[in-house]
């Protein structure tokens, strides 16, 4: 039988999601405590390869095993087992053929970054520090073009096995907060899928506009070349927030 789970996970003292021989993993945590519950050894699939050092809020899991627990129930089963910086939020039955990593239709990303003259302890685990306070408006406006079909080659970090280097984005929004001691920022990017650190060549092309860099984007999509756009942010700001499948895996649409 088929089960999916919903994983969050502070990603600070992992080497990435996908399981690796002599390094600490979110899938390795889960199918050691799986090999636990279930007596066997099962294979965890994600919906997609945070690199290290990313956290998520709502990724999106599947395995199959043999087992009379309810499919409710698993979750805790999981929490009694798994390390406090990894928790399996909800648990259930599978759809018939689902496959968590082929039919997502959407996921959701977003990453932190802040303005402060000293770096922030409380900030400093999930978001970056930048030294100049960028123009929101800017950032707007460059965010807007990434929405829409596009081919995001120079978005992406060498090292890919993408077949295809084509995605389109659905949405980009930059928030602003404002406290005492930060201008702390957001960019959340929903997208039918993201290659190799688009991301966070993403949020830092987005940072070095509002900071008065000329906006090359447009450059990036014409010559698709790397150099066109600013560096790759930091592994630390970026959070998979939610993998969307247009059913309700959960039982509760609202949940999706």
């Amino acid at each position: 039988m088929r089960f999916v789970l919903s994983v969050s996970y502070d990603g600070t003292h992992f080497s990435g999601f996908q399981k690796q021989k002599s390094e600490r993993t979110v899938q390795g945590e889960l199918e050691c405590a799986a090999r636990q519950i279930f007596g066997a050894e099962t294979k965890i699939a994600g919906s997609g390869r945070t690199d290290a050092g990313v956290h998520a809020e709502g990724q999106v899991c599947h395995f199959d095993a043999e087992t009379n627990i309810p499919p409710k129930k698993l979750s805790a089963c999981f929490n009694r087992i798994l390390p406090p910086d990894v928790r399996v939020l909800k648990s259930a039955a599978a759809p018939e053929g689902f496959d968590c990593t082929r039919n997502a239709k959407r996921k959701t990303y977003s990453y932190s970054f802040y303005y402060a003259p000293s770096e922030l302890p409380l900030l400093e685990r999930y978001a970056v520090r930048i030294k100049e306070k960028p123009d929101l408006q800017k950032m707007r406006q460059a965010a807007a073009l990434l929405v829409g079909e596009h081919d995001f080659k120079a978005f992406c970090a060498s090292g890919s096995s993408a077949k295809t280097s084509v995605r389109e984005i659905y949405s980009v929004v930059v928030e602003e907060r404002m406290s005492a001691q930060a201008a702390e920022y957001t960019v959340t990017v929903c997208g039918n899928g993201f290659l190799y650190n688009m991301v966070r060549i993403l949020a830092g092309e987005l940072v070095a506009v509002g900071c008065g860099k000329q906006e090359g984007i447009t450059a990036a999509f014409q010559t698709k070349e790397r150099s066109a756009l600013a560096k790759t942010m930091p592994a630390k700001g970026l959070k998979l927030v939610s993998a969307d499948y247009g059913i309700p895996l959960f039982g509760n649409a609202a949940e999706e």
